[in-house]
């Protein structure tokens, strides 16, 4: 009778660990269509727009006095945004980890964002300013709400699970990012049937990405369980934290390691994700039906790709599998330098390139990061992760808008991205990611 109570509470765990898991996917299905409809596609360049309507005749904005090129002012958004993550994530890391409540602070966050991309409805005439403080908003609540989401997985998936579990989430965001673009896309291309204009279609597409990741947050929030937190000390002020965790990650040297290589090649995907559809409507001269249409093909490709790159790992282990993919990152940018003008067809080569490596390579740097964890710390660990991931990184699309700045050229721009792809892989080839995971005190899976 012990026995059969035994396997029965076994099976129960089992069966809520699943649920939780098929939950926590669904975060990325909220808040994918943020990074795709909103900061990939529609925002840069309306907000770029926005900003050369207010502009004066040199092609200049004045934000707080400061004279800044209309074409730069998206990309310096992007990284005014990373300066309040800064300040928010390592906070709200320790207070997760010290408390257990990872699910309201998630709910807060995520709502946070989802309401102030709502807002970008009202993001019209010369109200550039407007649109720069909702997208830091938005940029940093997404911020806050992805470290606490990123540091469920080594709680709800087992080592060996780890790679597929990461990755089946990716594939859920991007088949999210695709559904909500072929919306966007018909609403857009027939905007005059609807009985609206080009902009009014473009702030339709932004408030909906915002109520769509509020509508379906709800989904993690009812499955997602807490877990108790390790003190109740009380928390430094955000940036003291970050000092304290950094502190801490000198114990674990080579968790510090893997992290400097992924936060450098991540910061080149997230800039190319970033301002990929600002290249080609102002440097290769494509319509918006264009970049919505490859940045559609790059998320029905990266649902492909996160999970061939998931088997793949299994196979070759999730380290192999990331280094092979920056060599595809390599190789696709530069190829992009030369794209001509007002030629799709290439563009659409490009953005079948970016597909087939997107989801994967951060799926799978994900998971790896999960083993390097100390237990008890995922949160606050996380926090750091996140500081470069989906759009948050501040060198590369700061390097992105001084490049034009300087030179007044897209290309020049794009090709600089280059560096942190060459530069992620030499560091990443260095880690040794067994001896790490011993090092942090976790298991070590069969193939990492």
């Amino acid at each position: 009778m012990g026995t059969e109570t035994v396997r029965t509470g076994v099976l129960d765990e089992a069966t809520e660990l699943r649920r939780e898991q098929r939950g926590w996917y669904f975060y990325d299905w909220a808040c994918s269509v943020y990074s795709t409809s909103v900061l990939t596609v529609f925002l840069g360049p309306y907000l770029t727009s926005v900003a050369d309507h207010a502009a004066d005749a040199g092609g200049y904005v004045h934000p707080l006095g400061i004279p800044v090129r209309a074409g730069s002012f998206f990309a310096y958004s992007v990284s005014l945004s990373v300066i309040l993550a800064v300040v928010l994530m390592p906070l709200v890391g320790s207070v997760a980890d010290r408390t257990g409540r990872k699910k309201q602070l998630l709910g807060a966050a995520a709502y946070t964002g989802a309401v102030a991309t709502t807002g970008m409805f009202f993001l019209d005439g010369d109200r550039y300013l407007l649109g720069g403080l909702l997208l830091i908003v938005a940029n940093a609540a997404q911020s806050v709400a992805l470290m606490l989401y990123n540091s469920y997985l080594p709680q709800i998936a087992p080592p060996e699970e780890r790679d597929t579990i990461s990755s089946r989430g990716w594939a859920f965001g991007y088949a999210s990012g695709s559904l909500v673009l072929i919306v966007n896309l018909v609403l857009y291309s027939a905007h005059d049937s609807f009985g609206l204009s080009e902009t009014e279609a473009v702030r339709i597409c932004l408030a909906g990405a915002g109520l769509w990741w509020g509508a379906f947050t709800l989904v993690p929030l009812r499955r997602l369980r807490d877990r108790g937190g390790r003190t109740a000390k009380a928390t430094a002020p955000g940036l003291r934290q970050l000092a304290a965790t950094a502190r801490d990650m000198r114990r674990h040297p080579l968790t510090l390691s893997f992290l400097l290589a992924y936060l450098i090649y991540n910061d080149g995907i997230q800039t190319v994700i970033s301002q990929a559809s600002v290249y080609g409507s102002e440097e290769l001269g494509l319509g918006q039906s264009t970049l919505i249409g490859a940045v559609l093909m790059v998320q029905v490709l990266a649902v492909a790709g996160a999970l061939t790159m998931g088997r793949l790992a299994r196979t070759y282990g999730a380290k192999r599998t990331i280094l092979g993919s920056l060599v595809a990152w390599t190789v696709t940018l530069a190829a992009g330098y030369f794209l001509p003008a007002e030629a799709p067809v290439w563009f659409f080569a490009l953005a079948a390139g970016i597909g087939l490596v997107l989801g994967g390579s951060q799926a799978l740097s994900r998971s790896l990061f999960s083993h390097l964890v100390p237990p008890g710390k995922e949160a606050e660990y996380f926090a750091a992760y996140e500081m470069s991931d989906r759009g948050m990184s501040w060198l590369g699309p700061l390097l992105f808008g001084i490049t034009y700045q300087l030179t007044g050229s897209y290309r020049s721009a794009i090709i600089s991205l280059v560096a942190f792809f060459v530069i992620g892989f030499a560091l990443l080839a260095r880690v040794p990611v067994r001896q790490a995971i011993g090092e942090a005190g976790n298991p070590v899976p069969q193939k990492i």
